[in-house]
This record gives C-alpha cells, sequence and structure tokens, in this order.
C-alpha cells in the first residue's frame, strides 16, 4: 500500500492506456506522461502501439462472446489469456518508448467486452444490469509490475448507469471550447458522442451511443471478403446505395431510443449481420457494404437531429476512431452535416488512432486520485463515483 500512497502524492506520472474494442482485432497501447488530475490534468503522449491479437484468436473470442456458442470453461480461461496479451502490449509499447517497466508508474486497462447487457432485468429479485469485460487487471499487474487499474464500467453499473460511455470525462478534459459548441465523435466498433456546449462545466455535458460505427461493415467485410475491414472504404465507393436496405437498418428500434443509452454486438454483431446478408441476399457485396457505410453515417446524423439539434447548434464535430480512415464514410458524414466543420482529432492535436487508449491511461490517473470520471447525464447513473479496481503487483 506503501507504493499506492506514493502514487497518490506524485505530481508526474508516467501511464500505460490499454483499449480494445468491439471490433476486437488486437489491442491499442498508449505511454502518456500525465501531470496533475481533474479539471488541471495535463498530458504528453509519448508512444502508441497497436498490438494484433493471435490468428484465430477473433473466432474464438467472436464463438464465446454469442450465448449460443459460449462456453463457461473458455470464459473464464480467456479472461486470463486476455490478461496475458494486455500485458504483452503494455510491454510493447514501454519498449517501443525506450524505456522500462520499473520507470512505468500505472496502467489503465479498459479490458475485451465480452457481454454489456445495461438493460435492467429482475433476477431472483433484483434488477440486474450487468457488463463484462475480460482481461483481469490483476493478471496485467502480476505480469508487468506496475499498479493496474481495470474494470472501470463495473462501478458506473453498480449506482445505475449503462456503464457506457466513459470517453466523455476526458473529452471534456481535453476538448471543452469557451466559444464553440462541440460535439466528438467516436467511430470505433460502436459510434458514440460527447455533447460540450460552450462554457460547459462537467455536469453539462452529455453523451451517448449511437449505434454500429464500424461493426457492421466490419462484419461484412469478413463475411464477404475474408478482410478484418474496409481499408480507405475503397469497397464501400465501389457500391451503390440500396434504399430499401438502408431503411430497414435505420428502423432498427435503438435509434428511437432517448438517450442515456449504450449498445454493443448484442444489438449490432454477428446476428444483426446475419439478417442484413439475408435481407440483402441477390445484391452486389459491394452495394452492401455501401449500404451499410452510409447506414453508419446516417444513423450519426439521424441522433444529432433527434437529439443534439433540439439543445443546441453544433459548431464543430471532432472524429476519432478507426473510422476515421475510411474515406467513404468522412465524406459522407459531411455531405449530411453540410457546412458543418467536420475535424479529426488531429487537427487538434490529438492521435484518433490512439484517443481511447489515452482516456483509459487519464481515467486510471483520476481513479488514483480518488475522483468521480463517469458523467450521469451520459450514463444514466444516480451519482458520479469513482471508477475501476486497482491491482498491486
Amino acid at each position: 500500500m506503501k507504493d499506492l500512497l506514493k502514487l497518490f502524492h506524485k505530481k508526474k506520472k508516467i501511464v500505460v492506456g490499454l483499449m480494445s474494442g468491439t471490433s476486437a482485432d488486437g489491442i491499442d497501447a498508449v505511454l502518456v506522461e500525465v501531470r496533475g488530475s481533474g479539471l488541471k490534468t495535463t498530458f504528453h503522449q509519448i508512444a502508441f502501439a497497436t498490438v494484433p491479437y493471435p490468428a484465430g484468436f477473433k473466432d474464438f473470442l467472436m464463438k464465446n462472446s454469442d450465448r449460443r456458442t459460449a462456453r463457461l470453461d473458455d470464459v473464464v480461461r480467456l479472461n486470463f489469456l486476455i490478461g496475458e496479451f494486455f500485458a504483452d502490449a503494455a510491454k510493447q509499447v514501454v519498449r517501443r518508448a525506450g524505456k522500462q517497466l520499473s520507470g512505468i508508474d500505472l496502467i489503465g486497462s479498459h479490458g475485451q467486452t465480452i457481454s454489456h447487457l445495461p438493460q435492467a432485468q429482475q433476477v431472483f429479485g433484483k434488477k440486474i444490469a450487468a457488463t463484462f469485460q475480460l482481461g483481469d487487471p490483476a493478471v496485467i499487474a502480476k505480469r508487468t509490475g506496475v499498479i493496474t487499474v481495470g474494470d472501470f464500467r463495473v462501478a458506473d453499473v453498480a449506482v445505475g448507469g449503462s456503464g457506457a460511455p466513459l470517453v466523455p470525462y476526458v473529452d471534456y478534459l481535453l476538448f471543452r471550447s469557451a466559444k464553440k459548441n462541440r460535439v466528438l465523435l467516436n467511430l470505433g466498433g460502436i459510434a458514440n458522442i460527447t455533447l460540450l456546449p460552450r462554457k460547459c462545466d462537467l455536469q453539462d455535458v452529455s453523451a451517448f451511443d449511437l449505434g454500429p460505427g464500424n461493426m457492421v461493415i466490419d462484419g461484412l467485410m469478413g463475411h464477404f471478403f475474408k478482410k478484418p475491414f474496409d481499408r480507405n472504404g475503397a469497397v464501400a465507393h465501389g457500391g451503390k446505395i440500396l434504399p430499401s436496405l438502408l431503411h430497414w437498418m435505420i428502423s432498427h428500434p435503438y435509434f428511437r431510443r432517448k438517450p442515456p443509452k449504450s449498445t454493443g454486438r448484442e444489438e449490432f454483431g454477428e446476428m444483426f449481420v446475419s439478417e442484413l446478408v439475408r435481407k440483402a441476399k441477390g445484391h452486389r457485396k459491394e452495394d452492401i457494404v455501401a449500404t451499410s457505410t452510409e447506414f453508419t453515417a446516417l444513423a450519426v446524423f439521424d441522433a444529432a437531429i433527434r437529439f443534439v439539434q433540439p439543445k443546441f447548434g453544433i459548431d464543430e464535430l471532432i472524429v476519432s476512431g478507426g473510422g476515421v480512415h475510411n474515406a467513404y464514410l468522412m465524406k459522407a458524414l459531411q455531405r449530411y452535416f453540410n457546412r458543418i466543420t467536420i475535424k479529426a482529432a488531429e487537427s487538434y492535436g490529438f492521435s484518433s488512432d490512439a484517443k481511447e487508449a489515452v482516456c483509459f491511461a487519464l481515467l486510471a490517473n483520476e481513479t488514483v486520485a480518488g475522483n468521480p470520471a463517469n458523467i450521469p447525464r451520459a450514463t444514466g447513473a444516480r451519482y458520479p463515483t469513482v471508477l475501476g479496481k486497482i491491482c498491486l503487483p
């Protein structure tokens, strides 16, 4: 406990952030220097690496993320195995920076979501919502010798929240503006937005999951072309929109549900993609991918019309996540939002690819400082709470 107390008093920390999203292609690892905490937080990115999972691992994970095919013994082993993978990713980004693990103060790990069930149900007399991220932080701490914070979502769910999105706290720290209404859009496997009104305080911030970002596109690319994603949106550019299919997709009941809300693979994963492929039978593969990419952009715009513009006019839309690299998707967003300025996070000095990993490095710093880091308006939690579990080496 002496090491934890020492860490609490340090003004500058070297922190690793680890993130693997719903696309489950690999682990984003970032090394940052963090000063201060709360509204006084500043950071400098030192190194970044994306560490792919081993060949065949994603299929194994997806099998055990589906209640129809999951095995309890596999899930238990995965929890430890993914912890080993995350520890390896932490070591790799530290080596890339030319540093030693002995010089690292803290690791913040999101883990790998295997199931996210934010809609509460009655179970044996208790109303239960749940979320489960694999890659136990205790394994990471023991393998690296570094204090590790993980399982950030559980605390928010325990106080009535949906456990997502958690990025808004960091969005507020990094992107709030005195002059402009900003919307932060993250295009990972799931798309989510953070609303930052000009001159906002933390209690003014709201956020929610929009629906699928790259998840459906990636699923179709794997199904039709045996590829993990549509590089630069090249396949989508070669297709045409199928109006009836687009209408079916945007009619999903999730889009009418009012925020705060969150979603995941349970609603837009393999079963959704399989139904989509069935409905699109007979059409060109390129047209199906193009329509699904258009759908992602339309879902973002639909949410802006329903839930954002009635509150404030958008001055800037700042985009991060893997979807930034899909040229078709970015052009479609600009087409829908017309005169609103759309920029990648790089325009503000932040890495689009590293942003979520940075988020969990900074959230770990907030946990050690004892600061609540959920935003009730974003998650639906009853009150702000400290997130994460601290695991000692």
